[in-house]
């Protein structure tokens, strides 16, 4: 009976995903029938182990739906659900926040979160008023021990490696500082804006508020002076000519 369950499970999964594509326009169509018959590890998954992962799955892939239909709050819902099934999904958390940030603003996404938060609440609220230090401790469990004889990506390490705590760590801090240059580098024109709009919300004002303001302005200035020229050259010269 679980098997079949987990079978219309795969395929609600793949609908979902190949939906996903078909917004996207990103993957030719073909590539949806190997997805289908050569998944061989995503198969053992679904019905022969039973794992919670495909749960966690076809729920953030719904919450992608969701979103790129613009239902923000359904699909805010949808991937705090996930969250609750498995905490890998954490894991794009911070794609969502740039989403949120970009499509409302600071003030616009805070209620989005807030339905992430709340969900989170509210589903842990029995386990919370009896136990709440063991079940944060327990749910958000960032020091659990993986067996290598389970792992595809890291099969190439030796296994003392693949278990060292100090490994793990340098995963982590790799992680934090890739979410960090790219928030620099690449959505840095987003934290500059949440900066501001977070240092003007700030009342009464303080040190921190009215020097990141400052500092935000100042790379602003910057930016406007090192980016590129308004008309390009080829352009410039014409209009002279003219």
């Amino acid at each position: 009976m679980a098997q079949n369950i987990f079978a219309v499970l795969y395929l609600v999964t793949l609908l979902l995903v190949f939906l996903i594509y078909h917004q996207t326009c990103k993957v030719p169509p073909f590539v949806f029938f190997f997805m289908c018959c050569a998944s061989y590890r995503v198969h053992s998954i679904f019905v022969l182990r039973l794992f919670n992962d495909p749960v966690a799955m076809a729920l953030l892939f719904l919450s992608i739906n969701l979103f790129l239909a613009q239902r923000w709050g359904w699909g805010c819902c949808c991937f705090s659900l996930a969250v609750s099934v498995k905490m890998n999904v954490l894991l794009f958390a911070p794609g969502l926040l740039f989403l949120l940030l970009m499509q409302f603003g600071f003030r616009g996404a805070l209620p989005k979160l807030g339905i992430c938060a709340v969900l989170q609440v509210v589903l842990g609220l029995p386990f919370l008023l009896e136990n709440p230090i063991g079940y944060l401790s327990r749910s958000f469990d960032l020091g659990r021990q993986f067996l290598f004889r389970w792992t595809v990506n890291w099969r190439f390490l030796p296994e003392a490696l693949f278990l060292h705590r100090a490994f793990h760590l340098a995963l982590l801090a790799a992680h934090l500082t890739l979410l960090l240059l790219f928030a620099l580098c690449r959505w840095h024109r987003l934290l500059v804006l949440g900066l501001i709009e977070l240092s003007w919300n700030t009342y009464p004002s303080t040190s921190c508020s009215s020097a990141a303001l400052h500092i935000c302005h100042a790379v602003i200035l910057l930016q406007l002076w090192l980016g590129p020229q308004p008309f390009p050259k080829n352009i410039q010269h014409i209009k002279k000519a003219h």
